[in-house]
């Protein structure tokens, strides 16, 4: 590390669609109830993208607010990194077309697939181009329209799942400040446990695949909460061992809002009370790699976190993947 500069956040923002689909809502949908979601995994409601919106467009509107948030005008932006499962199309990368519409024109651009982990992994490779004096100012979004790839007909996973975005931008700091640390894994044997089957090209999209649904997200729920729930709390250590802090040191948690007993189990590994866990799953559910950034922004906004406060990060995702950051605000 020696030579290498420090990087902050500078700047964050988000995006949320307007429609709300509500727990009452899927009750007229799916054989499912208020009760049953609550009681197993704490979501009320959720935002949905309308049939018009695409994963750019909530990408920029959370990228320009981050930016002006950071006093950063576009022209000076180095490198756009877009986490999502959920791109416009196959090709080109969405980070690309969110630089076309910013006129952010000196910027590299490319996206970046690591499922709900994506924004952490998207995060410890901006701050890497950051540190190393490669680039000045990396703006790293997180954006999902997970509505798109959710069979509703599915009453164990259509209730999870909502759309957003979140965006950071990244710049260089003194060091012991900002981005502490960053913390990456992945177990690719556990691939199938969370994944969407066709469309590659394993399974090319075709009618056949359609009949089974296979173009929809498939999870084996019990299995990935059983993972979660270890790699969680194991993440968030790993991340504060290697910042050289310990449990103590902690202010705020700002977890993958996946599941509220899986948020629980990591707040007890980490011996933090609720009041410094940061949740907003109840209204917009599981919005993968939007999740952390949005959760961030919106306690940012609120004037939650105070100049020195040490921020853990942590996530977990397809891949199977996982992720934590130490952030000194």
């Amino acid at each position: 590390m020696q030579g290498l500069r420090g990087v902050k956040i500078e700047g964050w923002g988000k995006a949320l669609p307007e429609r709300v689909l509500t727990n009452h809502d899927l009750e007229q949908m799916v054989d499912t109830s208020d009760e049953w979601i609550v009681s197993r995994t704490g979501i009320r409601e959720r935002r949905v993208a309308g049939p018009e919106t695409a994963a750019s467009d909530l990408a920029l509107v959370a990228a320009r607010e981050a930016l002006a948030k950071a006093g950063l005008d576009p022209e000076r932006v180095d490198l756009i990194i877009v986490a999502t499962v959920t791109p416009d199309m196959a090709f080109p990368a969405t980070a690309c077309l969110v630089q076309s519409a910013l006129a952010a024109n000196r910027a590299a651009a490319f996206d970046l697939e690591a499922g709900c982990s994506g924004f952490l992994y998207a995060l410890a490779i901006g701050r890497e181009f950051v540190a190393s004096g490669t680039y000045d100012h990396v703006l790293v979004i997180g954006v999902d329209i997970l509505s798109r790839i959710t069979n509703w007909q599915d009453r164990n996973t259509c209730v999870l799942f909502g759309d957003g975005a979140g965006a950071v931008v990244l710049g260089p700091a003194v060091r012991g400040q900002g981005i502490l640390s960053t913390y990456l894994g992945s177990d690719g044997s556990g691939g199938e446990l969370l994944c969407l089957p066709a469309g590659g090209s394993r399974r090319p999209l075709a009618p056949e695949h359609m009949e089974q649904g296979l173009q929809y997200i498939h999870m084996n729920g019990p299995e990935v909460f059983k993972f979660a729930v270890r790699v969680m709390g194991e993440a968030a250590v790993k991340a504060l061992e290697l910042a050289g802090l310990g449990l103590d040191d902690v202010t705020y948690l700002v977890p993958h809002q996946a599941n509220l007993r899986i948020i629980d189990a990591a707040a007890r590994r980490l011996k933090l009370t609720s009041e410094r866990v940061l949740v907003n799953l109840d209204r917009y559910g599981n919005m993968s790699s939007a999740s952390i950034p949005v959760a961030l922004a919106e306690a940012a906004d609120a004037g939650r976190f105070r100049p020195g406060d040490i921020l853990v990060l942590v996530g977990f995702g397809a891949g199977l993947t996982w992720g934590a950051s130490v952030v000194r605000w």
